[in-house]
């Protein structure tokens, strides 16, 4: 009994061991989710059951998925990004401004946001990687820039009427099958918003681009060890510059998708985004210290942070502060999760170099 429990241990911990530390990670935020859901599905009543729930999750943090897809890429390189809330915020001003005090059109309201978001990619990449400025300092400054211009461009809040854009704003994309029965005993047919087509699409690419591109693996080798980057020939300035400029992109993407959900304008829009990002990048299985990170593990991780602020508002914990902190403790609790396996990792592959020295020792 004793041989096959001992066998069973060193299966499980050979299976441990070939994962990586970023699919293990994101593996444990992935099974967190599933466990959280079921839990809602068995004590919490119908509402969770309904797939429109889950849908509702996906079609209210679609722009968080992206932008925390922006900034999982600048921690792997060992950075970060806190500009991306008040990019989504003047994003969504501009675009509003422009469609409906300028008659716009929704192509020209994209490329406006597209172009706000490369240009905080290149100027802040720029400060990083090639002046070497702190990152924590320079986004602070593009946020505060942001958030500033948000207010020039227009200082009142304003719901967009816009025709073209009001059409691309309610339409919905139907999933057969999946939908349910109100309290009347109609049949409402379930249904995502274009966003989440578009939030779906960019973590697939992403996570293409990392795993089987070789800028994608630089990204790993830069926030693993820089000086390491260096010796293997990898470009570790451009590699960064690299990165705040896809998440400048990224961040353009993600508040018109923001504002294609809300429909106006205003400064306060998106206020916080970038700390649900941080969280939803680490609560996915990216170290804040770089060289680990998975795209398929932030989305889970922004789906997490979501999943639980609904529990708590289904327990009848509406109050704001209920909020912060259950979002603080999930935060706590898998930065404590992260930095144990981290820790127990290390120390099995240093127990596992001993007996390689010592028999190197010995011949």
């Amino acid at each position: 009994m004793s041989q096959k429990f001992l066998t069973a241990d060193k299966s499980r911990r050979s299976f441990l061991g070939s994962l990586s530390d970023t699919n293990l990670l994101m593996s444990i935020t992935i099974i967190v989710f599933f466990a959280m859901y079921l839990f809602a599905i068995f004590a919490l009543g119908s509402g969770f059951q309904k797939a429109q729930t889950f849908f509702n999750i996906l079609n209210a943090n679609a722009a968080l998925i992206i932008l925390s897809c922006g900034m999982t890429l600048v921690m792997i390189t060992g950075g970060i990004d806190i500009s991306v809330g008040g990019m989504a915020a003047l994003v969504s001003m501009c675009s509003a401004v422009y469609l409906d005090m300028h008659s716009g059109s929704v192509i020209g309201a994209l490329l406006i946001s597209l172009g706000i978001g490369l240009a905080f990619g290149l100027v802040q990449g720029y400060l990083i990687a090639y002046l070497d400025i702190q990152p924590f300092i320079v986004t602070l400054a593009g946020m505060f820039f942001a958030r500033g211009m948000t207010t020039i461009v227009n200082t009142n809040p304003f719901n967009v009427q816009n025709e073209e854009f009001v059409k691309l704003k309610e339409a919905r994309i139907i999933i057969p099958g999946l939908g349910s029965y109100n309290k009347r005993g109609e049949y409402i047919d379930a249904y995502i918003e274009i966003g989440v087509i578009v939030a779906l699409v960019v973590v697939a690419a992403l996570f293409v681009f990392l795993k089987w591109t070789k800028t994608g693996r630089n990204f790993y080798a830069v926030g693993g060890n820089k000086q390491s980057a260096l010796m293997l020939g990898i470009n570790v300035k451009r590699t960064t510059f690299l990165a705040y400029l896809m998440c400048g992109f990224l961040g353009g993407i993600g508040g018109f998708v923001y504002f294609m959900h809300v429909g106006s304008g205003s400064a306060t829009h998106a206020a916080g985004a970038e700390m649900n990002a941080i969280a939803s990048s680490i609560i996915g299985g990216t170290m804040l210290t770089g060289g680990v990170g998975n795209i398929i593990g932030t989305l889970f991780g922004v789906l997490s942070l979501a999943l639980i602020q609904n529990i708590v508002s289904s327990i009848g914990l509406d109050q704001a502060w209920w909020t912060g902190i259950t979002n603080a403790s999930m935060l706590c609790i898998f930065l404590i999760v992260q930095s144990v396996i981290i820790a127990r990792r290390k120390k099995a592959n240093l127990s596992a170099s001993r007996p390689a020295e010592v028999k190197g020792a010995k011949k």
